[in-house]
């Protein structure tokens, strides 16, 4: 089952850019049904206009006019146009969260009872899946529905997360590693495995997703917040002046009407900015889902955004994950085709990806065609093991023998001397300038038995290399001009660590990393007021996914990972680090160019409304008309449609987003003054004088 905004294919995405018109009538219910004051209060701005809009319905009933009854509705479509906002942003989210209440299905679980690990056979019931409790251990075999989130403690199987994550490939799940979590709902295709229940009911992984992307589980955040403050007092502040105002006006014996004033109160405060505050909060979140991405909260999207550290690790993220051959190096002596073809015989047992991948390079650089165990008769195949490792063949019979060895430097070059051979020092310096670079260096051996003799000699040497991601070092290029900070953590030694850095473009980096230095960088860089943000998979990564301020776990990693992140990655891929990152600054970036856009916006109105206002009784005032409306009742008018009107034509950028740049802060403000301070400025002059040109024509409104 393919979930939409997840990883369903882009077609069958919610686009983030346009408006699609189907989506307005879809929310207009919603909409309407967020007029409830009791809604509205939590959005202050709006409020005092749906207040304003209540006033002069009112108003409008007693003394009725053209002008009054058409003040009122724009004001009523104000409200209307700042809920149909937030209606279409948390719309996208239900059409998500519908698909994912039909991955939630009620099954049936095989409980074990009294199950211990390596114990006799426990005692099995089947029983409903919504009865199941944490600490239960269920059996789950091929075909059937994993009933519930938990840890495989026992076998390993395939698993079908078509209906998380969207992608039709399975999963690998085992116990006793970090590839251990299994969500409930998923199907195991292969094997059995035993799943410890990890999730309350009702509190299943699916459930959270469900209620994050409808946005119930949605709270402002503290920039959010802060920002809801600033409007909220600036509506004080503006509410107050025109409640003073009247008094003034009728002493000029130019006194206004409740629908004048109302007008006025809705064009001073930032209307703009407050009807699209709460929309551009939780399209950001759902940009996230987008990109398979569940945020547990809104505050873990702003800090991403405001990160200053970033934490990756190498293998997997920096790295494709897989040290890959590179180059064959031969022993003085012999042919570079010779070592070629030994390396590649001795790595047909090798089922690592290493060792696929020196049959590749031998067949690719030197034309060798690729061989399997069955061509080659009377051979006896060597695997791969930690202990011994090495992999290799044995050729022909026991008169006449070919063995070959491939594998650590130490292991094979020791097989060599005891089977009476003598490693040269040139195999010792190919190895020491290997390591040198950071690579892995794999010794190729060789031992000849004919009748009663044997030679042994070392072929050459694997240059075996962690290869740097595509387009890495330009994404850390691009991290370096956003003013962030980037350390590689790995396990390798500081030489190899430090050869991999450079090659990668990291600023810094933590080599021979334990759980404990991980911690230790996290709480120093945060003492130094940095944000940090970081990836991790296994149990030994939860307690530096707690600390870092943006913590990214892996849905394949562990239930304890996943719980101590405050985000998930639906796809386990590490380098969507960097895109939240790109997300969440373009979240803070989105709404600082409205409320810049929303305050300029708001002078164009006060052009129009205060000259309309008091010319006739101060004559000089008519000087400010500039736009040279065309009368009192057509200038009001144009501002307040102008106004509602303004709100829908942004909210396709609210929802998509403005488009994010690399670049300093310095840039970035220039930006916004130049783009959304002037275009805010500008905009609204030609939009009320062109509505002003249409409205004078109207009967009532000249």
């Amino acid at each position: 089952m393919s979930t939409p905004g997840l990883s369903t294919p882009a077609r069958d995405r919610v686009s983030g850019g346009l408006l699609d018109p189907g989506q307005l009538v879809r929310s207009l219910p919603g909409a309407v049904r967020k007029l409830d004051p009791r809604v509205m209060f939590r959005h202050p701005v709006m409020f005092v206009v749906e207040v304003g809009a209540a006033l002069t319905t009112l108003a409008a009933a007693e003394t009725p006019s053209v002008f009054a009854w058409v003040i009122t509705a724009w004001l009523w479509l104000t409200v209307l146009f700042a809920n149909l906002a937030e209606a279409v942003a948390e719309g996208r989210g239900k059409a998500q969260a519908e698909t994912l209440r039909r991955a939630r299905t009620t099954v049936m679980a095989r409980r074990l009872t009294g199950y211990r690990p390596g114990a006799a056979a426990a005692t099995e019931e089947e029983v409903p899946g919504v009865d199941l409790r944490q600490g239960d251990h269920v059996v789950v075999e091929a075909g059937q529905i994993i009933p519930g989130d938990g840890d495989v403690v026992e076998g390993i199987a395939s698993v079908d997360e078509s209906a998380v994550t969207g992608e039709s490939a399975p999963v690998i799940r085992e116990s006793g590693g970090d590839r251990s979590a299994v969500t409930g709902g998923t199907k195991v295709l292969s094997d059995r495995i035993v799943v410890k229940i990890t999730s309350k009911p009702g509190e299943t992984f699916i459930d959270r997703m469900i209620a994050l992307v409808e946005g119930a589980a949605r709270q402002k955040t503290p920039n959010e917040i802060a920002l809801d403050i600033l409007l909220a007092s600036l509506t004080v502040i503006f509410l107050v002046a025109v409640v003073t105002l009247q008094p003034f006006a009728l002493f000029a014996g130019a006194g206004q009407t409740l629908v004048v004033l109302t007008a006025l109160v809705v064009a001073l405060i930032p209307t703009t900015i407050g009807a699209l505050l709460s929309a551009i909060g939780i399209a950001g979140m759902d940009r996230l889902v987008q990109r398979n991405v569940l945020a547990m909260s809104g505050r873990a999207v702003e800090a991403a955004g405001d990160v200053n550290t970033l934490l990756l690790d190498k293998t997997g993220t920096i790295t494709l994950g897989n040290r890959q051959a590179a180059e064959f190096l031969p022993a003085h002596g012999v042919d570079i085709g010779e070592l070629a073809d030994a390396a590649q015989l001795s790595s047909l047992a090798d089922a690592t990806p290493e060792g696929r991948s020196i049959v590749v390079l031998a067949k690719e650089r030197h034309a060798l065609r690729g061989r399997d165990e069955g061509e080659l008769h009377g051979a006896r195949f060597v695997p791969f093991t930690a202990q011994s490792r090495m992999s290799g063949v044995d050729l022909g019979g026991a008169a006449e023998r070919r063995s070959l060895r491939k594998g650590a430097a130490t292991a094979v070059m020791r097989w060599v001397r005891d089977n009476g051979g003598h490693p040269t020092a040139e195999i010792g310096h190919h190895v020491d300038g290997i390591s040198a670079s950071g690579g892995t260096p794999l010794v190729v051996g060789e031992v000849l038995r004919d009748g009663g003799t044997h030679t042994a000699r070392v072929l050459g040497v694997i240059h075996l290399k962690d290869v740097i991601k595509k387009g890495m070092r330009e994404r850390f290029d691009e991290l370096r001009r956003m003013g962030i900070k980037t350390i590689m953590i790995t396990g390798d030694n500081p030489l190899t660590a430090k050869a991999i850095a450079a090659e990668a473009g990291v600023d810094d980096f933590l080599a021979e990393a334990t759980p404990e230095d991980k911690m230790a960088l996290i709480k120093r860089e945060q003492a130094g007021g940095k944000l940090v943000a970081m990836t991790g998979d296994g149990t030994n990564d939860a307690p530096a996914l707690a600390q870092a301020d943006v913590g990214v776990a892996m849905n394949t990693g562990t239930s304890a990972a996943k719980e101590a992140g405050n985000m998930v990655d639906l796809d386990s891929n590490p380098t969507k680090l960097i895109e939240i990152v790109e997300i969440g600054k373009q979240l803070l970036i989105t709404r600082g160019a409205l409320t810049t856009f929303s305050i300029a916006n708001d002078v164009a109105k006060y052009f129009a409304i205060i000259p309309a206002m008091f010319a006739a009784v101060y004559p000089g005032l008519d000087g400010l008309n500039i736009m040279r409306l065309h009368s009192p009742t057509s200038a009001i008018t144009s501002a307040i449609v102008f106004n509602a009107l303004i709100i829908v034509a942004l909210i396709p950028l609210a929802l998509r987003g403005v488009r994010y740049r690399p670049s300093s802060a310095d840039r970035l403000l220039a930006r916004n003054i130049w783009v959304y301070g002037l275009g805010g400025l500008v905009l609204p002059f030609l939009g009320i004088k062109l509505l002003d040109l249409v409205i004078q024509f109207l009967p009532g409104l000249r």
